[in-house]
């Protein structure tokens, strides 16, 4: 189990991890070696079940539980959050990589250089997004420079402004954020924007342990 940790956090470290944050070991409930783990975004009660029924010894999830069920107390559940977000390699830049782009920045923010119309640029994001919201109060045409934050990333508009940003692609917008904008907005949601992290959590594990994937979608659903 501590190989996984290592793995991870040499990867990760904790360091990079905001102070309210629960990275690391959530349960830990055996030292024995991990065979098999189960990936996901969230553990939740149908998480759980699914990694019990394939005999998973680990759940590895990006979200951490800040109150831990008794009933998960027999799995070990391991987490790697805001320091994943920060990590080179790591949830933002995983979610520009898909997209077939190149980013730069560090922290919580990646920006990426692209000159390109908002409608196309919508377009491309709505392939990972189908229910992809986006906000153009001024009516910009072109953008330049775009900056990301997967997840809820509302908070840094105003660095992503002062670092030059034309437009912002995050997820969880609310409204008053939105109708006071400067710059474009993408909402692209937050399940949609972190997803791709469990890919990472793949390739830096996948040859010390069985990996799986939980089967996990956003709760959002459209009508349409």
């Amino acid at each position: 189990m501590e190989e996984i940790a290592r793995i991870t956090e040499n990867f990760a470290p904790l360091n990079l991890a905001e102070p309210w944050d629960c990275s690391g070991w959530i349960v830990k409930s055996g030292n024995k070696k991990a065979r098999k783990a189960m990936l996901c975004l969230t553990v939740i009660d149908d998480v759980y079940n699914q990694a019990k029924a394939l005999n998973c010894d680990i759940i590895i999830s990006h979200h951490p539980l800040f109150f831990v069920p008794l009933k998960y107390r027999d799995i070990n559940i391991y987490c790697a959050h805001t320091n994943m977000d920060c990590a080179k390699g790591g949830t933002t830049d995983v979610l520009i990589k898909h997209l077939g782009l190149k980013g730069y920045g560090q922290g919580f923010l990646r920006y990426v250089d692209y000159r390109v119309t908002v409608g196309e640029f919508a377009e491309k994001l709505s392939t990972i997004s189908p229910n992809m919201r986006y906000v153009n109060n001024l009516g910009r045409k072109v953008i330049n420079k775009i900056a990301f934050c997967a997840g809820s990333g509302s908070e840094f508009i105003e660095e992503a402004v002062n670092n030059g940003a034309e437009a912002f692609v995050t997820g969880d917008l609310k409204f008053h954020t939105a109708v006071e904008s400067k710059i474009v907005l993408f909402d692209i949601g937050h399940f949609e924007s972190e997803i791709f992290v469990l890919k990472v959590f793949e390739n830096i594990l996948k040859d010390y342990v069985e990996i799986v994937y939980a089967k996990e979608k956003s709760p959002f659903i459209s009508p349409f």
